[in-house]
Formats: C-alpha cells, sequence, structure tokens
C-alpha cells in the first residue's frame, strides 16, 4: 500500500465499523486507491448533490454535513471527527450527496474513490456481504442510540454530544472546539433554548465561550445525563 499514514492513522482505518471482522490485509488490499487530502484553509468537500463516488475518514480536524434551508441558513446533519468516516452508504447506492460537506482549518481526509473500492469487491464475492451486514449492524446500533436520545430532556441531549466528544481524552478538564451556534445546530435546537441549557450545565461543571466547551467534572455530567 502507497498511503502515507501513521500507524494510529491505519488503526483508525482497519478497526472502522465498515470494515469490523476483516483482517488488516485485507483491509488495505481493499483501499489500495485511497488518498490523503490536507486541507489547510478548510474549505467545501462536496456539495449537496454531486455524485457521491468516493467516501472519506477524517484523520485530522472536522467536517460538518449540513443542509442549506430555503432562506440560506446553515443546518448543522452531523458533525465528523478523527475517526469517523462517511457517505460510505451514499456511494454504495450509487446515489448523490444528500448533504454538504464543510471542513474546518487543517482539516486531514482519507479519500476511498468509489470505483477503485467496488472493483475490488466484485473481485471478492463474499466480502461484499459481509461488508454489507457490518454496515446493518453499525445502522441498528444508531438506531437504538437515536431512540434513546428521544427519551432524554434537551439538556441531557447536550450533555451526550458533550461528553461523546470528549471522550478520547483522560484529562480531568477537556476543552472541545465547538461553537455555541454550531451545537445549537447539531442538537436541533434555538441558540436562546442552548443558552438556558448551559446555565443549567454549569453547576455540572461545563462552561462554555463562542468558540468552546469547558467540561471540568465529567462524571458528574455522566450521572445527570444517565439520570
Amino acid at each position: 500500500m502507497s498511503l502515507s499514514l501513521a500507524e494510529a492513522e491505519l488503526t483508525l482505518l482497519v478497526e472502522s465499523p465498515l470494515f469490523s471482522g476483516l483482517d488488516r490485509e485485507m483491509v488495505l488490499w481493499l483501499v489500495e486507491a485511497a488518498y490523503v487530502e490536507f486541507h489547510r484553509d478548510g474549505g467545501t468537500l462536496f456539495r449537496q448533490g454531486d455524485a457521491a463516488d468516493r467516501f472519506f475518514l477524517v484523520l485530522d480536524g472536522r467536517v460538518n454535513l449540513f443542509v442549506l434551508t430555503e432562506a440560506g441558513a446553515h443546518t448543522i446533519i452531523e458533525v465528523m471527527e478523527r475517526g469517523q468516516m462517511f457517505a460510505e452508504a451514499a456511494m454504495f447506492m450509487n446515489a448523490r450527496f444528500p448533504v454538504n460537506a464543510e471542513m474546518s482549518v487543517d482539516t486531514r481526509v482519507l479519500t476511498l474513490p468509489g470505483p477503485a473500492f467496488l472493483s475490488r469487491l466484485e473481485q471478492k464475492g463474499a466480502l461484499a456481504a459481509r461488508l454489507f451486514a457490518s454496515m446493518a449492524h453499525w445502522q441498528r446500533r444508531l438506531t437504538r442510540e437515536i431512540a434513546d436520545l428521544k427519551s432524554r430532556s434537551p439538556a441531557q441531549r447536550v450533555g451526550l454530544f458533550l461528553l461523546a466528544r470528549s471522550q478520547s481524552s483522560d484529562q480531568s478538564s477537556v476543552r472541545l472546539p465547538l461553537a455555541m451556534t454550531e451545537l445549537a445546530s447539531r442538537i436541533g435546537i434555538t441558540p436562546e433554548s442552548l443558552s438556558r441549557i448551559m446555565a443549567r450545565l454549569r453547576p455540572l461543571g461545563v462552561a462554555a465561550n463562542r468558540s468552546e466547551v469547558i467540561i471540568t467534572d465529567a462524571d458528574a455530567l455522566r450521572r445527570f445525563c444517565q439520570g
């Protein structure tokens, strides 16, 4: 494989949900045509309606998946961060991207061209079934998580969202580079509602300003969310 990836980045690829159950050599053979893109100034990765002829793995930085309202406002659908793969479902369906993808500053993504990937799959007929089984398992897990989130209060949903993005850190204090407008859009609430929620979370060790969120007591926040 000609990719120049650090060992930790190769692990992110091999252990992604899509490839669960496949050995390392098989994964690297499947993605042999992949290449790394580095976007120092951020920018658009793809636009809604573009042909979904590739999919991606975030190596560093962040990618916002969003749609535009009729008024031109951004509504964030998902925030993809290090280790997360996206757009594979649209690629498998030979469809078009249903959303826009915008990168933050200094973002690196591994781009996996669809035609080359599918060509490799055709050479290993049984392998395609295993990949679709992995996708189905992941989809069932997401469905359960969504159902669980719907049973939570807005404050608990915000807390769970923040905890999910801080779980990779073993520090007592975690700083998340997340703007309040971005967080409100991702959770699906108004900025005014988010302000009230953040005030409620403040005694639990959550503080925020315009560009970041600081969690100083993850255990207290976790107990609140589980309650």
